[in-house]
């Protein structure tokens, strides 16, 4: 007598899909485990040591509700920790960015822009004086920029760590060859640092720095060592005039409207790339605007940078770092760091 052991068709897909289904479900509290640990310990009130604490209470009921879904022992798991998440997921939703907290004196002002035809007032663009990071000369200005007078775009990436990884500036340069630089970056409260991780926690605001060269690239070539290179951008003139307002706007919505700062998503290159995308339409999505350290790569790409020259040729060229170290404080700072640098055609 033969017995016949094989699984009907219907009862061996209910298995399948109920296996997938408890495998997508541990995913899922292993995952929310280690997510709301993190924002706890970012983003709980309190001290560290009841962040900490906080953060620990949630990795232990995970865990519980992970050990009780596996075994099977009751259906505590499936009632108690998506109520638990729903919980966290909407105190998460609540916290809200703000403009006004207890800022680092470097990012302590916003930028501003006030609009009258082609000519643009920028309130608070930053000169510091730097001796050291924490020797410094505090120093806001308001200035004037005519955009008929607007010369060239420059992409400035500083390097400090990884090759993958550079914090990017876009300088615009006018006829009479002065120079204005924005910058996207972490608008960070005085007894903050920068962290990676953090930065996807809401930890810090986002702010647009609009600042002298002399103050903003000086303090990467100078102050922190950061490896630096200038790359021109070709451009048409409209598409500049186009991208600094965009910069102006920008930093408009964020006087207005304050934003979280995202390591991936709202970062200076991420935010770059919005708004050339204004300008440049179906402008390609590339890795390269995470791994921000090869965005010149990306740029050459889709032919934006100086024609006629390799990029390793235009990246020897464009590390300033020695000249601004050269030039240090002196006026014609802007120009000393281009020097040897290729110009685009006229």
């Amino acid at each position: 007598m033969t017995v016949n052991t094989e699984i009907p068709p219907e009862p061996a897909r209910r298995h399948v899909l109920g296996s997938i289904l408890r495998w997508v479900s541990v995913l899922a509290i292993a995952g929310f485990a280690v997510w709301g640990a993190a924002a706890l310990f970012y983003q709980a009130p309190g001290t560290l040591p009841l962040r900490i604490a906080a953060a620990c209470a949630w990795v232990l009921l995970s865990l519980a509700c992970l050990i009780v879904y596996i075994r099977r022992a009751s259906r505590f798991a499936a009632l108690v920790y998506p109520v638990a998440i729903a919980g966290l997921l909407f105190w998460w939703g609540a916290i809200a960015a703000s403009n006004e907290r207890d800022w680092a004196d470097d990012i302590a002002q916003m930028t501003v822009g006030v609009v009258n035809g082609q000519t643009v007032t920028l309130a608070n663009v930053r000169n510091f004086d730097w001796r050291t990071e924490t020797d410094y000369t505090v120093n806001w200005e308001t200035r004037t920029y005519d955009l008929e007078k607007l010369a060239s775009v420059d992409m400035l990436l500083s390097y400090w760590s990884s090759p993958a990884i550079a914090h990017t500036l876009v300088s615009f340069g006018f006829e009479d060859g002065s120079f204005v630089t924005f910058s996207v970056e972490i608008r960070k409260e005085k007894h903050e640092r920068f962290s990676e991780v953090g930065g996807f926690f809401k930890e810090f605001e986002t702010s647009i720095v609009a600042a002298d060269e002399r103050d903003i690239v000086r303090l990467r070539t100078n102050v922190r060592k950061e490896d630096v290179y200038l790359y021109r951008i070709a451009m048409a003139k409209p598409a500049m005039r186009s991208l600094f307002m965009a910069y102006v706007d920008a930093a408009n919505a964020l006087a207005e409207t304050p934003r979280f700062y995202n390591t991936v998503t709202a970062n200076c290159t991420t935010i770059v790339y919005d708004m050339v995308a204004r300008i440049v339409p179906d402008l390609p999505l590339d890795y390269r605007l995470i791994f921000s350290g090869y965005l010149a790569e990306y740029i050459d790409t889709v032919r934006g940078l100086t024609p006629g020259f390799t990029l390793e040729q235009l990246r020897m060229a464009g590390r300033i770092g020695p000249r601004a170290v050269e030039a240090d404080n002196t006026p014609d700072f802007s120009a000393r760091i281009r020097e040897g640098i290729p110009p685009l055609p006229l």
